[in-house]
């Protein structure tokens, strides 16, 4: 959140020297910012992308859930739309994931996009010891334990 709260203030200067077309037109770029597979700009009814993004009409769809439901926050993050409740999550391309968007003005965004990343889950438990019983009374061991 920190992150993004930085980035979100080194926009805000971005834009008062220059029409916030220019980074997404000019070097660098907001591509250049954040580590993100592509960036989308929502500004005076004009729609800018750059690499892999939702269609226009899935970010103005973005828009208006987020109006919805996060009216007083002035940016969104998130590792995962569909995590966040959005629900065009499932209609958007698979490239698209994770998320983070700022309002740079009552109706103006810009948005970073992510595409899955993959998370590894570290297992308690010694890999070979036995830490409990099942119902009927045999040793489960923490790698079993999950089996149906």
């Amino acid at each position: 959140e920190r992150h993004i709260l930085r980035f979100q203030t080194l926009l805000c200067d971005m834009l008062l020297r220059d029409a916030p077309l220019g980074i997404f037109t000019q070097s660098p770029s907001v591509l250049d910012l954040v580590k993100c597979d592509g960036a989308a700009l929502y500004y005076r009814n004009q729609f800018l992308q750059l690499g892999t993004t939702p269609s226009e009409a899935q970010i103005k769809d973005i828009i208006g859930w987020m109006a919805e439901n996060h009216d007083g926050s002035t940016g969104l993050s998130t590792d995962s739309l569909m995590e966040a409740g959005y629900p065009g999550a499932a209609g958007l391309p698979d490239a698209i994931c994770g998320m983070a968007a700022i309002r740079i003005s009552s109706k103006d965004f810009i948005f970073w996009f992510r595409s899955h990343t993959a998370k590894e889950i570290k297992w308690g438990g010694a890999k070979d010891e036995p830490t409990d019983r099942d119902t009927d009374g045999q040793k489960m061991h923490p790698r079993a334990s999950f089996k149906a």
